[in-house]
C-alpha cells in the first residue's frame, strides 16, 4: 500500500510515496487434549472471527488416513474429502465452524486441527482426541474358592483392588482394538470374611462390587483324589522296596541242601519181615524135633517141611 504527501523543498513542491506493507499474523490459539467416551458425542470449538474467509478441518486419526472438512465464504460452499458421515459441521460454518462427531468409536481417536482464515489473520486450534472405552466389572469364584475380580476390554486399562487387600496377583491381556482386559485374583481369602470388596478406576468412570466365595465341593474332592493317588504310590513302593528283602531273608534261613543217606534205621526196617519168617520157621522146627524124641520115632518119619 502506497501513500502519498506534498511537500515544498526550496520553493518546489515534491510528491513523497511511503510504502506500508500489512502483514498477515498466524497464530496458534491452543493445544488441547480431550477425551470422548465411545458411543457418546463430542464437540471442538473452533476459533470464532467475524469475516470469516474460510475454515478447514485436518483431521488425522489413529488409524487410517486423513481427511478434511472444508468451507469458502466467497462461494459459500463446503466439501469433505475422506470423512466419515459421522463428522460434520454443528451449525452454519460462516457463523460457527465448530466440529461435531457424532456415536465417538474407537477409530475417531486422533488429531483435530482447525485453520481459520479471516481479516486479522490466520489462527490454529489443535486438539488430541482420546476415546475412552469402559470396562466391563465382574466378580466371579474360582475353583479354590478365591475371588477374582475381572474389568474385561477397557480402554485405557482399569485399575482394580481389594478392599482390605493382604494378597492378590493381577494379569493383563490386550486386545486388537487397543483395549484391555485387566485381572485381580484375591489369593488370601479365607472362610472368616463374609464379603470381599473390588474396587475399579477408571477415567470413564469408578465402580465397586462384592462377593461372597466358599471352597467349592469340587477343591474338596480335588484334594480326595490326590491323597489317594499320593496314598497308593506310598504303599506301592513300600512293597517294592520290602520284597527283596523279605526274599534274602527267605534264603538266609533255608537249610543247605544235603545229600541222601541210608538211615541204619531204614535198613532194620528192611531186614526184619524176613528175621521174623526165620525165627517162626526155628520154633516150628524145634516143635516137631521135640515131639519125634519124646515118641522115638525114627528121624525118616518126620514130616516134611
Amino acid at each position: 500500500m502506497k501513500a502519498g504527501a506534498d511537500m515544498k523543498i526550496a520553493g518546489k513542491t515534491v510528491c513523497v510515496f511511503v510504502l506500508l506493507t500489512i502483514t498477515k499474523v498466524t497464530r496458534t490459539v491452543g493445544n488441547n487434549s480431550v477425551s470422548a467416551t465411545v458411543g457418546s458425542s463430542s464437540v471442538l470449538t473452533c476459533p470464532t472471527r467475524s469475516n470469516i474467509a474460510m475454515v478447514t478441518w485436518k483431521i488425522s486419526p489413529k488409524d487410517g488416513g486423513p481427511c478434511t472438512l472444508g468451507y469458502r465464504a466467497d462461494q459459500n460452499k463446503t466439501d469433505r474429502t475422506n470423512c466419515s458421515s459421522s463428522m460434520n459441521w454443528k451449525d452454519i460454518p460462516d457463523r460457527d465452524p465448530t466440529l461435531e462427531i457424532r456415536q465417538v468409536g474407537i477409530a475417531h481417536e486422533g488429531n483435530y486441527t482447525c485453520e481459520v482464515v479471516a481479516p486479522e489473520g490466520n489462527f490454529h486450534e489443535t486438539y488430541h482426541l482420546t476415546v475412552l472405552v469402559p470396562p466391563r466389572l465382574t466378580l466371579y469364584c474360582d475353583d479354590h474358592g478365591n475371588p477374582v475380580c475381572k474389568a474385561a476390554a477397557g480402554k485405557p486399562a482399569a485399575q482394580i483392588s481389594w478392599v482390605l487387600e493382604s494378597n492378590s496377583t493381577r494379569s493383563e491381556e490386550g486386545h486388537d482394538n487397543g483395549t484391555v482386559t485387566v485381572l485381580r485374583k484375591f489369593t488370601a481369602y479365607s472362610t472368616n470374611v463374609s464379603n470381599a470388596t473390588c474396587i475399579m478406576s477408571h477415567p470413564s468412570g469408578n465402580q465397586s462390587k462384592s462377593i461372597a466365595c466358599h471352597l467349592s465341593r469340587n477343591f474338596f474332592l480335588y484334594v480326595f483324589i490326590i491323597l489317594f493317588f499320593l496314598s497308593i504310590i506310598t504303599f506301592m513302593a513300600v512293597v517294592y522296596y520290602f520284597k527283596p528283602h523279605s526274599d534274602r531273608l527267605c534264603h538266609k534261613n533255608k537249610p543247605p541242601a544235603t545229600a541222601p543217606t541210608d538211615s541204619p534205621q531204614d535198613d532194620t526196617m528192611e531186614v526184619e519181615p524176613y528175621t521174623t519168617y526165620v525165627q517162626k520157621e526155628n520154633v516150628i522146627y524145634n516143635s516137631v524135633s521135640d515131639l519125634t524124641v519124646g515118641q522115638n520115632l525114627p528121624q525118616g518119619l518126620l514130616p516134611a517141611t
